[in-house]
């Protein structure tokens, strides 16, 4: 039986034009930081307002958490709506669901306006459960959606060939190809004066006169105005974001099932939480992408088995046998729940971040596209400020905040103290492991062809310890979020250096 290639269905099935490594400094008036959806969308509509654009991004364009998705456009962000009607009221309930449906109608005449295809279709999004203790929130979040006049039914039972109990469905969402959409985005930036760079990796933003991005292998970028699209804050300090950010790591599988797919996405409340829906391989087949095993990142010895566990749910439940696709992604969540889209502090006027998309990247990303594009334009927020990162969000959220400054603390202590695992003589090729070397710790990895990797895992981003990721044969930071090359180089931030080398 295949398990699949440790690779994302959307970014083997996409073909960006490749760009160089910015070494200079460069002056431009919008310089984006970040090629996911939500840097390469703002970089978009800033180039169509005719803005001298400059977007860098440290890996390759598509490749961070964009190109890692479910690629769900879906208003229906779990079961938000009767909590945003709890802490906010209708009006801010309201603006968020419109504001996602927007997206949906953006990318589908942005496919028309570019002729091209990103595989986009309308499907109704269905919550459930099978668990008689949350039949309760599925019947209160109906209550939330009438409320709002969301189209949409609550049900006893559900397309697909699993058991639920109770159920809410969201009329009219859609789903895309993800890489698709920015590829053509891509294309008409460089085409209308944008210049795009790549293996450029922001290191930090000096605001002394106009803003400047530096640069961790030299060079700069000076803007009026600056877009921090980076996933995580890259410059985190300001706005405190390390301390305002919860996070996840979830995983997908994907493969072919006997089984007439159904139609619709789906999402359980349960816990392990299950996700699926449809996309169509490149020979026009089914291909059925199943989601879920979500942890706190750099938690856990085994990630492997979170992908063990989604295939043998599809074995169990679909008739799964073969699967040709597996890749994870990290996700962050804001104290309150809402995004954080907008100036990255009220005392700043011209730089800008987003961030904090709840696992709903591909809406909340262009929501964030659309809001930076206002306040740059206009200095006027789309969505009545729901959004604005100032926002006093830390009374609505006191039990995250709690939660992850103990998550911090802990991780700050008992990580200098952890046992060590294998020695060094003791690694298979593949493996990993941890030795003391005079009091600190080392993280040894061992590649396929025998040689040894050798780094300080601690955290470049504010000193925790990092931990081995068997599946992604990384190292993950449990505080944060940042990820690291098993050779120390960065990944994906709030840490913009790499790991120390060890002997």
């Amino acid at each position: 039986m295949s398990t699949g290639k440790h690779e994302s269905y959307w970014t083997e099935t996409s073909n960006f034009s490749r760009f160089e490594k910015l070494q200079e400094d460069v002056n431009t008036e919008v310089c984006v930081v970040g090629g996911g959806i939500a840097g390469i969308t703002s970089a978009y509509l800033l180039t169509k307002k005719g803005y001298k654009v400059t977007l860098i991004e440290a890996l390759k364009l598509g490749h961070g958490t964009t190109g890692y998705t479910t690629a769900k456009l879906s208003a229906q962000h779990e079961l938000i709506y009767d909590q945003l009607i709890s802490k906010f009221g209708k009006e801010t309930a309201k603006v968020h669901y419109q504001a996602a449906m927007e997206t949906i109608d953006f990318v589908q005449e942005t496919e028309k306006e570019l002729h091209a295809d990103f595989q986009f279709n309308r499907e109704p999004a269905y919550v459930f459960t099978d668990e008689e203790k949350h039949i309760r929130q599925i019947e209160k979040e109906w209550d939330a959606y009438e409320k709002l006049g969301i189209p949409g039914a609550l049900l006893d039972d559900i397309p697909l060939p699993v058991s639920a109990q109770k159920a809410v469905r969201m009329d009219q969402q859609a789903q895309f190809h993800p890489l698709l959409f920015l590829q053509a985005m891509t294309k008409y930036i460089t085409a209308n004066g944008g210049t795009i760079y790549e293996d450029t990796r922001a290191e930090t933003i000096n605001e002394v006169g106009k803003a400047t991005v530096k640069l961790k292998d030299g060079g700069s970028v000076t803007a009026d105005h600056i877009v921090i699209a980076t996933h995580f804050p890259f410059y985190d300090f300001k706005g405190a974001y390390f301390a305002r950010l919860d996070m996840a790591r979830s995983y997908i599988v994907s493969g072919k099932s006997p089984l007439a797919y159904p139609g619709g996405m789906y999402i359980s409340i349960d816990s392990p939480s299950r996700s699926v829906r449809s996309a169509k391989d490149k020979d026009g087949e089914t291909l059925w992408l199943l989601g879920g095993e979500g942890h706190r990142p750099g938690k856990g010895k085994h990630m492997k088995e979170h992908y063990s566990n989604l295939r043998n749910w599809g074995r169990s439940e679909f008739e799964m046998e073969e699967f040709d696709y597996n890749w994870s992604s990290e996700d962050f969540i804001s104290l309150d729940s809402l995004f954080y889209i907008g100036r990255i502090t009220d005392q700043t006027k011209n730089i800008y971040v987003a961030t904090a998309f709840r696992k709903w990247g591909m809406s909340g990303g262009i929501t964030a596209a659309k809001e930076i594009t206002s306040l740059i334009v206009t200095g006027e927020s789309l969505y009545q400020n729901i959004y604005d990162p100032a926002r006093n969000d830390g009374a609505k959220g006191i039990s995250t905040l709690a939660k992850n400054l103990v998550e911090v603390s802990k991780e700050l202590v008992s990580g200098k103290l952890e046992k060590t695992t294998k020695s060094i003589d003791e690694l298979e090729p593949g493996e990993a492991g941890k030795i003391r070397n005079k009091g600190k710790l080392i993280g040894v990895y061992k590649d396929n062809d025998g040689t040894l990797h050798k780094i300080d895992t601690t955290c470049t981003h504010m000193g925790c310890e990092v931990h081995w990721n068997d599946a992604e044969t990384t190292w993950d930071c449990p505080c944060h979020g940042s990820r690291f090359r098993a050779s120390g180089e960065v990944i994906e931030g709030p840490a913009v250096k790499d790991l120390k080398k060890a002997d």
